[in-house]
């Protein structure tokens, strides 16, 4: 892996495989983007590294990083973008009171936490598991009939 020194930051490319945000988008987030230039819609994304440059030594090259859009789920609605949006200046201001705001590293701690209590009525990973197995099971008793 390659080190930096403290004082390197190393600038981030997106690369161009954005097909997990396109089908995170409804069809009218779709459409609005499109036909109301400056739209804006509200997303959870996880970004992960694929590749670097500029970090033999003696290389000449700045430090380069490029990272890809891996998972992204898109508001739906007014309050979960609300509760997004909040959730959003929360980290801020938790990075500027901590005076990371320009510091690389993996930032705020526990910041589940602040949407927490918003979306607790949506399903958790278990509910939602034995949501897809209830659902397999009336496709295949459907079959079966």
């Amino acid at each position: 892996m390659p080190k930096l020194s403290p004082a390197q930051a190393p600038e981030v490319k997106l690369d161009s495989a954005a097909a997990v945000v396109e089908v995170s988008l409804t069809r009218d987030q779709r459409r609005g983007l499109f036909e109301k230039p400056g739209t804006t819609v509200v997303a959870i994304v996880e970004l992960t590294s694929k590749s670097y440059t500029g970090h033999a030594e003696g290389e000449e090259k700045e430090p380069q990083v490029k990272v890809r859009v891996t998972g992204c789920e898109v508001a739906r609605t007014d309050a979960e973008a609300a509760t997004l949006l909040e959730a959003k200046r929360a980290m801020w201001r938790a990075r500027r009171m901590d005076g990371t705001l320009d510091e690389v590293g993996p930032g705020p701690r526990d910041p589940e936490q602040v949407i927490a209590a918003a979306f607790d009525a949506y399903p958790t990973e278990d509910e939602y598991q034995a949501h897809q197995r209830a659902q397999e099971q009336r496709r295949r008793d459907e079959y079966v009939r």
